[in-house]
């Protein structure tokens, strides 16, 4: 039998492979972060006629082997990692990879490795893919600090969560008191702080003119109870230079704890002009719960609170892989690892090469359809001549048979 025509055969079914994987190309042009394939052909071992001599010292030349091919086969079939456009979606829970990292899913048994960020919260505040796969990434502590080197866990968000009081510890001073001010003149400023329960409270300073370059100060919470008094003295260069801190202590605030705050007056200043020292910042807060969240280029998911604070709740986890290309598909934009995909090398985006996270965009499919188009032809070309091979090397036989006619 002629070995045209399995050489042939072969063509026409690797052929219709490459057609398999380009029609499944063009059919994902529009699916969320698909990354294209292509085929690549190789040649099957072929049959030897003659194999090579070689030269004889004085006589004739080497000749080359005589051989023969028996057709083609898949080389490989290669996906092609290449970043696709992103398509901007406003959807917060929507991310984005820019760089070469994969999102984690779980879902409860196995991890799974993807470019698809379309992203949203299930009724339990998890942050879950399509599937309902659970994002993994890290938890923060309840003072919002986060430890990339624990173990991955779901990703939640605490859709309701209260964040607690705080008292003020720490009051800031900015501001001049002014240099030509008479002994026995005073200057007022008052501003708001929280005690244990995160209870609004006023807090009053007085400072009064007591010398050349020094100043007295006294402290009232809600205009009845003391804090405490001192004297702050500036040099003459206007500057402080003695009692830029100081201590005021709050009690028989009513079922709250003792309220102890540290006042920083080192930034006021006594130049000759207007008295305008007044508290610039303080730390403390009321109770408050959860309003909405924010994820940065980093993937730390977090919190804004009702009482005007901030807090982070988590972060979402990235790995990369030394061979991306030996991932295993998995169906529903998903990977696997492989034997030579190498492990996953987790951590943070904005690390490691994993790249930055886009927050309410997309990564589209990253095939070309003008290159897909061409393939397309290309291959029904290559189909076409192939069916032609065996055709002819069946016209061919025919032939041989017809001569015993």
């Amino acid at each position: 039998m002629m070995r045209s025509l399995f050489a042939g055969v072969s063509g026409l079914k690797n052929h219709q492979t490459r057609m398999d994987v380009i029609g499944n190309n063009i059919a994902n042009v529009n699916t969320v972060a698909f990354k294209a394939s292509r085929v690549t052909f190789e040649d099957i071992l072929s049959q030897t006629i003659e194999g090579a001599r070689s030269p004889q010292t004085g006589g004739i030349g080497g000749v080359n082997p005589k051989q023969v091919g028996l057709g083609t086969t898949i080389g490989s079939i290669d996906t092609i990692f290449t970043a696709g456009s992103l398509q901007t979606t406003d959807n917060p829970t929507d991310l984005a990879i820019q760089g070469d990292g994969f999102f984690m899913v779980s879902d409860g048994n196995q991890i799974y490795y993807t470019r698809d960020g379309a992203f949203k919260m299930s009724a339990d505040g998890a942050l879950v893919n399509s599937s309902g796969y659970r994002v993994q990434g890290w938890l923060a502590d309840n003072d919002g600090n986060i430890d990339t080197t624990q173990a991955l866990q779901g990703v939640v968000i605490p859709v309701g969560a209260q964040m607690r009081p705080q008292a003020t510890a720490n009051i800031l001073f900015e501001g001049n008191l002014d240099a030509n001010a008479t002994v026995g003149d005073t200057w007022t400023t008052s501003a708001q702080v929280y005690d244990s329960l995160g209870n609004a409270h006023s807090v009053t300073l007085t400072f009064t003119k007591t010398g050349a370059n020094t100043w007295g100060w006294s402290a009232i919470l809600d205009g009845s109870i003391s804090g405490g008094n001192g004297t702050l003295v500036f040099g003459n260069n206007g500057l402080v230079q003695s009692g830029g801190t100081a201590n005021l202590t709050f009690t028989g605030i009513p079922g709250a704890q003792d309220l102890n705050i540290t006042a920083n007056l080192s930034n006021l200043t006594q130049f000759g002009g207007n008295s305008t020292a007044y508290i610039s910042w303080q730390d403390g807060y009321e109770a408050g719960s959860l309003d909405m969240v924010s994820i940065d280029s980093g993937g730390v998911i977090t919190g804004i609170f009702t009482n005007g604070q901030s807090k982070a709740l988590a972060q979402i986890a990235l790995a990369t892989f030394a061979n991306p290309g030996g991932l295993l598909k998995q169906g529903g934009n998903l990977y696997q690892i492989s034997n030579n995909s190498g492990l996953p090398n987790i951590g943070a985006a904005n690390s490691g090469g994993r790249g930055s996270i886009a927050v309410g965009a997309l990564e589209m499919s990253n095939v070309d359809l003008a290159q897909e188009f061409t393939n397309m032809i290309v291959t029904q070309r290559g189909f076409q001549a192939n069916s032609r091979v065996i055709t002819t090397s069946d016209e061919m036989l025919q032939d041989l048979i017809n001569i015993k006619r």
